[in-house]
């Protein structure tokens, strides 16, 4: 992570970027270890293996291996540090609205492992039952207008975006979160099971798990964040989705299965930005099961990547299966929907993807323009070779019996 760290740092000349407090409920506090850099370790109140979440978070916690539960928008204030052990499980509630929220300065060092994730659950399993986990950070963002910070567009009115291109919000890894993507206020704020704000390329996002949720599996607004071993699963919006110029580099092996209810399985934008540098990210696998409708009856929103409002994007190792015409409307591999994103990014070799599989799929035989005819259409060229991402499994992975690894074999 320090090789990539320092990596992106060094293009920093390239980015053009221009609460009330509440009690935490503990039944054990006695335990107060000693602070150790790196290990998770935390000074402060201990949560041992029961209690109930909630509220503002104002002093570091350590939440041990155990069964919890987490009632309403539990913050984590600036400066301070959530610990959460591998085998930590949280019932969140879904009587009341509720999520994870890590406030700009604060950190999580939420470390599970293969056999002992750290989980987040409802008990009625319906999607949309909370508001899964959001970060807010202080990395670079191109915003509408080309804003360097911005507000959220998730109702809790949070400022995001920075200059430090290296900012750190912590480790997350091994972690799955199941049935988030509430909406709160008028119906329209947008919470995902992963929402990651303006976050920087210090924090670790590793082995992570979306799963049912009524919005996007993980959406980026800006920074400079990356992820490795990414599962979304039966999303019902966009499987991966980002805005704000965001600018992640050391991206690999992203896993999309669509079923049910999906739109897009990749939603890519830059906010109207034509300047945004383009992310990268190794080994794409986007699925598309038999059946799957998107939100809207009749919608178009059913094709695997769409590039917008100059979004761009450098893809290598690209598999895609499964999206066929629905509802009397046309899939695409590669969808682009305004002439400006061609111009200045297409066009411009801001976005790329290849080498690409297609499966199962209708209209393979290049990029879909929307609405309008490109100055120089771009063919896809198959590669059989390109296979599924592979990624080794384990209770990590596993969800009500089934291991969502198994579905790349």
């Amino acid at each position: 992570m320090k090789t990539n760290f320092l990596k992106v740092f060094s293009l920093a000349t390239a980015l053009a970027f221009a609460t009330t407090s509440c009690t935490v409920e503990i039944l054990e506090d006695s335990d107060n270890p000693t602070n150790t850099p790196g290990t998770g370790t935390t000074t402060g109140n201990v949560m041992n293996g029961s209690g109930n979440l909630k509220g503002t978070i104002t002093q570091d916690l350590l939440i041990k291996e155990g069964n919890y539960t987490l009632e309403g928008l539990v913050k984590i204030a600036d400066g301070v540090k959530l610990t959460i052990e591998p085998g930590a499980t949280f019932n969140v509630s879904s009587t009341v609205t509720s999520g994870l929220v890590f406030l700009k300065g604060s950190k999580a060092y939420m470390d599970g492992t293969a056999t002992k994730p750290i989980v987040f659950t409802t008990a009625s399993k319906v999607p949309g039952d909370w508001c899964g986990i959001t970060v807010y950070g202080d990395a670079p963002i191109i915003a509408n207008g080309g804003g360097t910070t911005a507000t959220s567009e998730d109702g809790l009115n949070q400022i995001y975006g920075g200059s430090d291109i290296g900012s750190n919000s912590g480790v997350f890894r091994y972690v799955r979160v199941e049935y988030a993507g509430k909406k709160i206020g008028d119906g329209s704020s947008e919470f995902n099971g992963y929402t990651f704000y303006a976050v920087g390329a210090g924090t670790i996002l590793e082995n992570l798990v979306s799963y049912k949720g009524t919005d996007d599996g993980i959406e980026f607004f800006g920074g400079t964040v990356s992820a490795k071993n990414f599962i979304s699963y039966g999303n019902y919006d966009d499987s991966f989705d980002w805005q704000d110029g965001w600018y992640g580099q050391d991206n690999s092996n992203w896993f999309a299965y669509q079923t049910g209810t999906g739109n897009f399985g990749m939603e890519i934008e830059s906010s109207n930005n034509a300047n945004a540098n383009a992310p990268k990210v190794n080994g794409i696998t986007l699925i598309r099961a038999a059946g799957t409708n998107p939100e809207s009856a009749g919608s178009t929103e059913i094709s695997a990547i769409q590039f917008k409002k100059h979004g761009n994007g450098k893809f290598s190792n690209v598999y895609i299966s499964g999206y066929v015409n629905t509802g009397g409307k046309n899939a695409y591999p590669i969808v682009i929907q305004d002439a400006a994103t061609d111009i200045s990014q297409v066009l411009a070799g801001k976005v790329t993807v290849s080498p690409i599989n297609v499966m199962n799929s209708d209209n393979i035989l290049g990029y879909y323009y929307a609405g309008f005819t490109s100055t120089a259409p771009k063919a896809i060229t198959l590669t059989p070779a390109v296979g599924k991402v592979q990624m080794a499994g384990g209770a990590w992975s596993t969800v009500n019996g089934v291991d969502l690894t198994t579905l790349l074999q």
